[in-house]
């Protein structure tokens, strides 16, 4: 989604967003993301403008102060950017992929099953089962704070049961274009 993304030419505009829309969106995120409002708040306070970067593609990046702090692609899930999920990595479930994962990953490709379920992967346990659909920030074996965010394809018990294709489609990964952004 990021991996050719250049804002000089990608960003077609910029606009507040009202207030109504505003509240939307934070009752979007707090159901996507089940986090608690206090967090929210403190990612996005309700005093603060929100500012909606239309891109390429349908794609929207939102900003507070001209920092991204989330995405979407056209009507799809919100996404945290990666900086903010550094800040407050509880905000996604975690999944963690072994160690010969690592550079597929940072290259944007989709994770597959086997690097989840191998011995240094990571999923959810059984009573913490995950859906598909489901975003998730994306670990990698020996990483302290998450290299990717993903979603789900199949859900984590499905991962164990068939072990192999697609796991995790990768949205956006450190070291992509979204990535090398720090103000829009």
């Amino acid at each position: 989604m990021f991996k050719k993304f250049v804002p000089s030419t990608d960003v077609s505009g910029q606009t507040p967003v009202k207030s109504s829309v505003q509240r939307s969106i934070r009752s979007t995120i707090l159901e996507q993301w089940k986090i608690e409002p206090e967090t929210l708040e403190a990612v996005w306070p309700k005093k603060e403008g929100l500012v909606h970067v239309k891109c390429r593609e349908h794609l929207s990046i939102y900003t507070v102060h001209g920092e991204p702090i989330f995405f979407q692609h056209f009507d799809g899930p919100i996404y945290p950017t990666l900086r903010l999920l550094h800040k407050y990595p509880y905000i996604l479930p975690k999944v963690r992929v072994d160690r010969g994962a690592i550079r597929f990953l940072l290259a944007g490709a989709h994770m597959m099953c086997p690097g989840l379920t191998s011995q240094g992967g990571y999923l959810p346990p059984a009573d913490k089962a995950l859906p598909a659909g489901v975003s998730v920030a994306i670990h990698a074996e020996g990483k302290e704070h998450a290299v990717g965010v993903g979603i789900l394809k199949l859900a984590t018990e499905e991962i164990k049961k068939v072990n192999k294709g697609v796991g995790v489609e990768t949205v956006t990964y450190v070291g992509d274009d979204l990535w090398a952004i720090q103000s829009l």
